[in-house]
């Protein structure tokens, strides 16, 4: 009993620092004078010319850092089902990394789709003087977005799939091909995870990376509808708060346009 209860605590010990130390680095840095690196003004300026790629490259670090730090708290229940089942294989240790490295892998990998998407409208504001003086549209159309996905059937099936972490590893864990079958594993529940959260994640993205108040509230959101047994009932409200801040924006924008 002595070694598993051992384990346990350093398999414990070892996530929980890895999340802390994400939170503290993501902190430190938005306090440091690189913070402004983890906002998305700054890579829209830089544009697609001469020094765009290192701050792709920053950017998609501090995404990375805010992935491991509120997304992966959520997914601790499937990663301590699957390490319950191969703690007993010599590479055990390895197998768990490649299930989380799998889960990061997606999600760093969706960073990259999203810049490409907000350098997309940097440019269409660019070209538009109107869109340039109605900037507020695109934080309204992000709210708006995302209050209309949190009722979208594919986010409650995705939700189904990440709120069963059992029977999801059950489903894609048959201990052939151990290593690829394990990053596989955390592949395809960060598939399911970014279903279930992308749009909020995007709201994360529009406030800027290293926003920590932002992290914590919307970690605390997509942590509850992930795993607490009443956190399915959860989206509604959240859905119709974000739809309400969204035409907030919408009508303040308005009215602001016309006064002047």
């Amino acid at each position: 009993m002595w070694p598993r209860v051992r384990d346990d605590k350093l398999f414990l010990s070892l996530t929980g620092g890895l999340i802390a130390l994400a939170w503290l680095t993501l902190w430190l840095w938005s306090e440091s004078p690189y913070g402004r690196f983890l906002s998305h003004e700054e890579g829209g300026e830089a544009g697609l010319g001469e020094g765009y790629l290192p701050l792709l490259l920053v950017f998609v670090a501090g995404w990375t850092l805010m992935t491991v730090a509120m997304m992966l708290p959520t997914s601790l229940p499937l990663v301590a089902i699957f390490r319950s089942l191969v703690r007993r294989r010599a590479n055990a240790g390895i197998l768990v990394a490649l299930v989380v490295a799998g889960y990061v892998t997606v999600w760093t990998l969706f960073a990259f789709v999203v810049h490409l998407g907000d350098q997309g409208i940097h440019g269409a504001v660019e070209r538009s003087s109107w869109l340039e003086e109605n900037a507020w549209m695109i934080g309204a159309g992000t709210a708006l977005l995302a209050g209309a996905y949190q009722f979208m059937p594919l986010k409650y099936h995705c939700l189904d799939k990440c709120r069963s972490p059992l029977s999801f590893v059950m489903g894609h864990w048959h201990g052939g091909r151990g290593r690829l079958e394990a990053l596989r594993l955390g592949m395809h529940h960060g598939v399911f995870c970014l279903g279930c959260c992308w749009s909020l994640m995007l709201l994360m993205f529009a406030v800027g990376v290293g926003n920590i108040a932002w992290m914590l509230a919307l970690g605390a959101v997509m942590a509850v509808e992930k795993n607490v047994p009443w956190g399915r009932r959860l989206s509604a409200p959240v859905g119709l708060l974000l739809l309400g801040f969204g035409l907030a924006l919408v009508v303040a924008g308005t009215v602001s346009g016309r006064a002047l």
